[in-house]
């Protein structure tokens, strides 16, 4: 966690004993002073009427100043994010100092750690709730910061504790991989998704680590091991089913530049968790970190009447409108809701009177999956402009394509001839100890979790909408479950709600706060974070259980 410049060290802050903050807050407070000390007296000496560069989203970051630059949108992230109070006064009280020597300071950006959830709605980082407070301690220690993706999951506490658990045995653990390695295959994995909020987030642990900055100019600049994988990322990300055991062969017998078995299982595991996280960042429109590129701008607000410390709190804007979120429960009747659980109703009570056969079961499978390609992804012109990231990818044009178009039959994968449980489970954890355990709690969690709600409604049993959630994620990957009756699908899923779920789970980039609000329009937004769990965590099992069969194929 060193500043680039070697000047100033941020990992005390880290720290969970106050004497060890305290310590490094003070040491940072001293290096921000003396170089906002040597910057100040120039600035005012040299002062022409501020030009449209000037007011740009960050001053040149060029000499000192782009160093104190770095550190003040540190500090205002720390002042933000920080789980930790002292920490958090601190920073903003050295906000204010640079301040008052007359240097600007950097404001965020945005309305919080989402664009589709009003900053109001999600848990401040401040909350008064102990079991949180240490899930955010927790990441907090382990990262250096509270991201954004955790402060939207933990309207889930039991689910991002699994996650932020599993992620970090990932990235920092013992494994067969070098921990460079694994940030360089974040990158390579969000990339193919165009996700420059992961991509930003990994460059710099990658640097951080010691990974070599060569590598970032471009894939063909990794060594050829890691450029080696990159077949298998394009695949992964967009069609899983065209893997085969030769794919898996060409990365094994590559002889100087070959994976050995463990190394691969760990590699597949990153690409599919990062595939899948990229869903949920666009799923649930995460906004950048405050203190990276887009989360922040030093140019002062349009709007006159701001107290100087309002700007340096982050308060501009929270009573700004929101977006068609904010009112559009108001406006909206409540029979969506009233119809959706009546549905609910009437399939319980078929399907304790009447039991599909197989015959049907596997004909309502195949009707579902030609229904699910002409679902289309959106191409809504809405779409966040993302940072070019394609230099960390080969073959641009690759994308996701349904897997049955243009009379190309690919055979349906039956889970019960090849399981998470039964199979890749056990795959996973003989290669890299521990991991399938904790990929499996992860899968559990999602899939099971509930609180017997739906909008307004109590004791309610969810279990139904959940498996149709689950099913007809693995429906559009080509999975199929005999036991289960796809007829169910179409009942319980509309229209607006399959495009959302398409576009998030196979073409993230795509998604829109208009699709975001299109779907389940009562229900509350922790209902709507909880279908994207539910939505990378059938598509990370997809994704694996393709390149897992692929694997066992070939070792067998």
């Amino acid at each position: 966690m060193a500043d680039r410049d070697g000047e100033v060290r941020w990992d005390g802050l880290c720290s969970r004993e106050r004497s060890a903050r305290d310590s490094a807050m003070e040491s940072i407070r001293q290096a921000v002073l003396k170089k906002s000390e040597a910057v100040a007296p120039a600035k005012e000496a040299a002062s022409p009427p501020a030009s449209p560069a000037a007011e740009g989203l960050s001053p040149p970051p060029s000499g000192a100043r782009g160093g104190l630059n770095e550190m003040l949108a540190r500090l205002l992230m720390l002042s933000k994010r920080c789980p930790f109070r002292d920490v958090r006064e601190k920073s903003e009280a050295i906000l204010m100092s640079v301040q008052e020597l007359g240097i600007r300071i950097p404001r965020p950006l945005g309305q919080g750690p989402s664009r589709f959830i009003p900053e109001m709605e999600i848990i401040q980082v401040s909350a008064e709730d102990t079991h949180m407070h240490a899930l955010f301690a927790e990441s907090f220690t382990t990262l250096g910061h509270l991201d954004n993706i955790a402060l939207v999951m933990v309207f889930h506490p039991q689910y991002l504790e699994s996650f932020l658990k599993t992620q970090h045995y990932l990235l920092q653990m013992d494994g067969p991989l070098p921990l460079h390695y694994r940030h360089y295959i974040g990158i390579m994995a969000a990339a193919r998704h165009q996700c420059s909020y992961l991509v930003n987030v990994h460059v710099n642990c990658f640097l951080h680590v010691g990974g070599d900055p060569k590598w970032l100019n471009g894939l063909e600049n990794a060594p050829q091991k890691l450029q080696n994988l990159g077949e298998l990322n394009k695949i992964l990300a967009h069609r899983p089913w065209l893997i085969t055991k030769e794919h898996i062969e060409q990365l094994l017998k590559t002889e100087e530049h070959s994976w050995s078995l463990a190394e691969l299982i760990h590699a597949v595991v990153l690409l599919t968790h990062y595939h899948s996280l990229a869903s949920f960042t666009f799923g649930c429109g995460i906004n950048p970190e405050i203190h990276c590129d887009g989360g922040h701008t030093f140019r002062p607000p349009s709007v006159s009447g701001y107290c100087i410390c309002d700007i340096a709190n982050g308060n501009h804007g929270v009573y700004e409108t929101q977006g068609p979120a904010a009112n559009i429960a108001i406006t909206e009747p409540f029979c969506e809701v009233e119809a959706l659980m009546e549905k609910l109703k009437q399939l319980q009570e078929c399907r304790d009177d009447v039991k599909a056969s197989q015959e049907e079961k596997a004909t309502r499978f195949e009707k579902e999956k030609r229904e699910s390609m002409l679902v289309c992804c959106s191409e809504d012109e809405e779409s966040v402009p993302t940072r070019d990231v394609s230099r960390h990818f080969e073959d641009t044009s690759y994308g996701y394509k349904d897997f049955s178009r243009h009379g190309m039959q690919v055979p349906t994968f039956h889970v019960q001839d090849y399981s998470w449980e039964d199979h890749g489970y056990s795959l996973v954890n003989r290669l890299y100890p521990d991991v399938g355990q904790l990929i499996d709690e992860k899968f559990q969690i999602a899939y099971n979790l509930t609180y017997n709600t739906m909008a307004m409604h109590k004791d309610v049993d969810t279990s139904m909408l959940r498996r149709a959630i689950w099913n007809y994620i693995h429906c559009m990957f080509g999975i199929r479950y005999d036991d289960y009756d796809y007829g169910e699908i179409n009942q319980l899923l509309d229209r607006s709600f399959k495009i959302y779920i398409k576009t998030v789970v196979c073409a993230p980039e795509k998604t829109t706060n208009r699709m975001y609000d299109s779907f389940w329009r009562q229900f509350k937004h922790s209902e709507k974070v909880h279908v994207n769990l539910l939505l990378i965590e059938a598509r990370m099992q997809a994704e694996l259980l393709y390149a897992l069969r692929a694997i066992t194929r070939y070792m067998t």
